[in-house]
């Protein structure tokens, strides 16, 4: 009986260790989502489906206590509401990207016209959810973003004409101007320019920005390559068209 005891008190142990070192390593890689969301219903599905991902994850009903939260703390990813009380979500989307705060934003809507989801991409989108929306399909959609986003931080500059890329720093110069771009629109550029010379069709920049199993159509290269020539200014027209394929960007 002792040695049963003692037996089990080593198991004990053992397991305690476990799941000490298994909340230490969770810990490390957590990461917090605030969720700008008025609708209770939808806002506390979200964030129970996020904690179940292993995320933190904090929700707000109104933008006072949004903005409130965001002074002392600044999250990894946004979840944005666009019809809000108090303030819209595309003027929190501008007053985000106007301070260069470097966190992806993902808006969640109801709106799903061509010229809504072009809005919220112009104003700094970095994805378009629209509702109603699969719980598991928005963790995937967030984990894109994510990965995206913490890419290697090993220093690495694309070049291609004016235009500069610094992949560590998420960084695009067109001469001694910064551009600054969504998360999404800095993928494509760099895609197309570390594949200089080989045309990249829709399908493809489709699985490499997106991932394979996104629910959306074509049509969003082409809105997020309108915005991306759009804000290269003077120099848009190193990515050409190739006409019912994709886009390329030629050697110079």
């Amino acid at each position: 009986m002792r040695q049963g005891a003692g037996g089990n008190a080593t198991l004990l142990q053992k397991f305690n260790t476990a799941r000490i070192d298994y909340l230490r390593a969770m810990a490390k890689t957590v990461r917090m989502i605030y969720i700008l969301e008025d609708d209770d219903n939808i806002r506390k599905l979200i964030v129970y489906t996020l904690r179940s991902q292993n995320f933190s994850c904090e929700g707000f009903a109104l933008p006072s206590e949004f903005w409130k939260k965001m002074e002392a703390e600044e999250p990894k990813l946004i979840l944005l509401d666009i019809m809000l009380p108090e303030e819209d979500g595309f003027s929190i989307l501008k007053k985000i990207r106007a301070e260069k705060r470097p966190v992806p934003v993902i808006m969640l809507t109801a709106k799903d016209t061509e010229f809504d989801v072009v809005a919220g991409l112009d104003a700094g989108a970095d994805d378009y959810v629209t509702k109603p929306f699969g719980m598991m399909s928005l963790v995937s959609r967030i984990k894109a973003v994510l990965r995206r986003y913490e890419k290697s931080s090993e220093p690495k500059i694309l070049k291609a004409a004016s235009v500069t890329i610094d992949i560590s720093k998420h960084t695009v110069f067109v001469g001694d101007r910064q551009v600054f771009l969504t998360v999404k629109e800095f993928d494509l550029l760099a895609i197309l320019i570390s594949n200089r010379g080989h045309v990249q069709s829709r399908e493809q920049l489709l699985n490499s920005v997106w991932n394979i199993d996104a629910d959306i159509e074509s049509r969003t290269v082409d809105v997020h390559i309108r915005t991306l020539r759009q804000k290269l200014g003077e120099t848009e027209n190193i990515i050409q068209t190739v006409r019912g394929v994709g886009y390329v960007i030629n050697n110079e």
